[in-house]
């Protein structure tokens, strides 16, 4: 329960942090972009604003993915984080395709540089997504956390939109300089970058999460790592079947597998509970280990 604890309260403390700094960005970007006339600028202090959501849904979810097993869900609330993880993705998206309308529009019209405020309001917010960044996914991987993780991977599409309409900026900027027209256009095709790489990241996180709510199959090498340990126990004759999905932070485990056929109940049940014991020893995101036994007959083999 301790490290449950510590688990949902360093996840509000991460999500608190990325929805300050997220309102302070938002502020700050959106009125350097509208006042120093940079689109992409702009358009990334929207994207920060459509981080306050994601943060405040983070916020909403933590404390429920972390609540025990009851009546009506017994297998835990864990995928409440990976509804976090959706939503963040949903949002994403959405941004994205803003920002693509918004880089068409600049386009269209005349192409002014903006002014050299831009630049700094750029950086600044790079620098703080890329710190932010750093810490949310060294947290999120250290309490296996969908929802931190999420955060991070929200922190990292504003540290490439901030990348790029840094260097937007400057390209407009020099294009107005030394009168090189077509460069005019770099601070709207900047924007386009930035919708393109936060689309790419809303992708992936939407993906991740329909994985876990299909019920997918976790990965094959860490299916072997549970199969090596299975045959490890001499008792087990063969591993009949194996399955196992991810429940939010932790992994709910499947097996059939035969024993001799001579055993007694007591006998059989026992190299089941050593076996859910040891999984779950040198596996400690494996929350549940169901294990259906089949009588062995070797001489039919």
């Amino acid at each position: 329960m301790e490290i449950v604890h510590e688990r949902e309260k360093v996840g509000k403390r991460v999500a608190w942090l990325a929805l300050i700094s997220n309102c302070i960005l938002t502020i700050g970007k959106v009125a350097v972009g509208l006042l120093a006339g940079s689109e992409s600028v702009f358009a990334d202090g929207i994207h920060s604003a459509a981080d306050i959501v994601a943060s405040i849904a983070v916020l909403a979810v933590v404390g429920i993915s972390n609540k025990p097993p009851d009546e009506d869900h017994p297998f835990g609330h864990g995928k409440a984080e990976v509804l976090s993880e959706g939503f963040v993705g949903i949002i994403l998206f959405l941004v994205s395709i803003y920002i693509v309308v918004e880089g068409v529009l600049g386009f269209l019209g005349k192409p002014e540089a903006p002014e050299y405020i831009a630049l700094i309001a750029a950086l600044f917010s790079y620098v703080a997504k890329h710190l932010l960044y750093r810490n949310s996914m060294k947290l999120g991987e250290k309490y296996n956390s969908k929802a931190i993780i999420a955060i991070a991977f929200d922190h990292k599409a504003d540290i490439v939109a901030s990348l790029a309409a840094f260097f937007g900026v400057i390209l407009s900027i020099i294009g107005e300089k030394y009168n090189i027209h077509y460069l005019l256009y770099g601070d709207a095709a900047a924007s386009l970058i930035v919708a393109f790489l936060i689309l790419r990241i809303s992708l992936k996180l939407l993906g991740s999460s329909i994985d876990i709510l299909m019920d997918k199959n976790i990965e094959k090498p860490v299916l072997s790592q549970y199969r090596k340990v299975v045959m490890e126990f001499p008792d087990i004759k063969r591993i009949d079947r194996m399955r196992a999905r991810t429940h939010g932070h932790y992994i709910i485990l499947d097996l059939r597998i035969s024993v001799n056929f001579d055993l007694s109940i007591k006998e059989g049940h026992d190299i089941a509970r050593n076996l859910r014991d040891d999984l779950q020893t040198r596996f400690p995101d494996i929350s549940e280990v169901f294990i259906h036994i089949n009588p062995y007959f070797p001489d039919k083999e």
